[in-house]
């Protein structure tokens, strides 16, 4: 088969993209360098308990319009777990447990109700939400900090001081929203991003904040039915392929791998940020940009720590742990209706951490686990391990190179990656609207 179009990558952004140009009606090649697909989302065998494990807990969300639609293309959207409007539970330090629920009503009055009844937060920090709230979702002239428009300038902290939201609120609400979805502490990540994803997860559609936990493993989720799709419409994947893109000129001349030259019109790049440098020769003045942009880009890392226990802990799939190492946790065994608790806590923008021993970050996890958890109090830690993403994300900081654009100075030649500027920051939505902008930009080149 010769290709119409090559897809170097097979994690959500390249898998997206192959899976759209096939739709429509396109002969793709998929190459993955790893033995096995799915990129920085993927599983692993645990070789105490043999469950699979995530490379880290990754949580969508109802406004991840691009990465549904994507799964009901392969047919796996069934195998998410989906709430009927925000419901997050989180323990303060001081031991206080509530409950921020947003009813299954038109926005913003989802937020406003929400907020409203949450016993959190005094009156005057009710109001200041809905402050916040009412910003968001105006125009974007409106989200102005001292007459200029937020930018790589003013980060999430100054944004949200400048909205009047006190400290207490924003380690109990805004921090651990802005950690998940940036992957970067608030006093170092740009405020742009934030009020973007604050957007679209409070706006028009109600649903949108509405949480959708992967009940199964990520493999499960999207790689295998992926694979199985594109098996199953005669595309080619091809793993073990350590590629590299040959540019001649101002065009793509294919992609050699293992001595092999591989021709197709079109090349997408799905790789991440990191690895974007290593695919071509050294010297490719047309992508001089790009690729010293992709190379001084900082990363953002998250880890996870597991923990099992001989009995159910948890009377909630997730619990939030504000002002806490571990931000958020999940009970696993809750997702895949285990009669045992599996335990995930999360890290994000896990930089002061990230370097500490396996029984260090075991250790601090299960103390958290146990502070704020009281049904852990009293039950056996069967197994632990803990899992590090060093390049988990891309920094959002003020002053980090721009991300680029879909086309690049290059014929042919796409980029897709979560690191492409699709105004949202590091997530498996960012991902799959590249992947898609890509196919779509393949299919109009033709």
């Amino acid at each position: 088969m010769t290709p119409d179009a090559i897809v170097v990558g097979a994690g959500f952004a390249g898998l997206s993209a192959a899976t759209a140009l096939v739709e429509q009606g396109a002969r793709v090649l998929v190459l993955e360098a790893r033995p096995t697909l799915g990129g920085r989302a993927s599983a692993v065998r645990d070789p105490v308990t043999g469950e699979k494990l995530d490379n880290g807990q990754h949580v969508l969300m109802g406004c991840y319009d691009e990465t549904l639609a994507f799964l009901r293309r392969l047919g796996a959207e069934d195998r998410v777990w989906r709430q009927s409007g925000l419901g997050l539970t989180i323990s303060e330090r001081g031991g206080h447990r509530s409950t921020l629920h947003l009813p299954p009503l038109p926005a913003p009055l989802h937020l406003l109700a929400g907020v409203a009844a949450w016993d959190a937060l005094s009156w005057g920090e009710k109001l200041s939400v809905t402050r916040v709230g009412a910003t968001v979702l105006s125009s974007p002239s409106e989200h102005l900090v001292e007459g200029r428009r937020p930018g790589r300038d003013t980060t999430v902290r100054d944004w949200l001081v400048a909205h009047g939201q006190a400290p207490r609120l924003i380690e109990l609400l805004w921090e651990p929203l802005a950690l998940a979805a940036l992957n970067q502490p608030i006093d170092h990540a740009a405020a742009e991003t934030f009020i973007e994803v604050l957007r679209r997860v409070f706006g028009a559609d109600a649903e949108g904040a509405s949480l959708v936990i992967p009940a199964v493993p990520l493999d499960d989720l999207y790689v295998e039915p992926a694979s199985a799709w594109l098996s199953a419409r005669t595309a080619a994947v091809r793993t073990r392929a350590l590629a590299r893109i040959v540019v001649d000129g101002d065009r793509v001349a294919g992609v050699e791998v293992s001595g092999e030259r591989l021709i197709a019109p079109v090349v997408i790049s799905a790789v991440p940020w990191t690895a974007l440098g290593s695919l071509f020769e050294p010297g490719t003045a047309i992508l001089a940009d790009v690729l010293d942009h992709a190379a001084r880009t900082r990363s953002s890392p998250i880890v996870t720590v597991n923990l099992w226990y001989d009995r159910p802990v948890l009377d909630t799939m997730l619990l939030g742990l504000p002002g806490r190492v571990f931000q958020w946790v999940f009970d696993k065994g809750a997702v895949f209706r285990r009669d045992r608790s599996h335990l995930s806590l999360v890290s994000s923008g896990a930089a002061d951490v990230v370097a500490r021993s396996n029984a260090e970050l075991i250790e601090i996890g299960t103390r958290e686990v146990t502070e704020a958890v009281p049904g852990a109090r009293g039950a056996r830690l069967l197994h632990a391990s803990a899992v590090r993403e060093r390049h988990a994300t891309f920094s959002l900081a003020p002053g980090q190179p721009p991300r680029p654009r879909t086309q690049t100075p290059v014929r042919g030649l796409l980029l897709a990656g979560d690191w492409v500027d699709t105004g949202l920051p590091a997530t498996i939505e960012s991902a799959v609207v590249s992947g898609h902008w890509a196919a779509a930009a393949a299919a109009s080149s033709h």
